[in-house]
């Protein structure tokens, strides 16, 4: 609930922003009309910047990749002994 708020409060400061900045004439209107346009396009800038710091910030975890490869044996031992053909890799 908290970070829905932030968002709907960040919203309505940019769209009081863009609202007096219509009002008040210092940016010729044909530039503030496409303000919208820069937010959207800055926005998503910044979320294809933060999945790629992700991503490349992943870590590794290998003591979890054994648990998962201990856990696909025994689920295999147990659809064999249920008469499952789970295959041989």
């Amino acid at each position: 609930m908290k970070h829905i708020v932030k968002i709907l409060s960040l919203l309505v400061a940019i769209s009081a922003f863009w609202i007096g900045l219509l009002q008040a004439a210092i940016v010729p209107r044909s530039h503030t009309w496409l303000l919208p346009i820069y937010f959207v396009v800055s926005l998503g800038c910044y979320g294809l910047l933060m999945v790629g710091i992700g991503l490349m910030q992943f870590p590794t975890c290998p003591q979890e990749a054994i648990l998962l490869q201990k856990d696909i044996t025994e689920a295999k031992d147990f659809f064999k002994h249920k008469g499952v053909d789970v295959g041989s890799g």
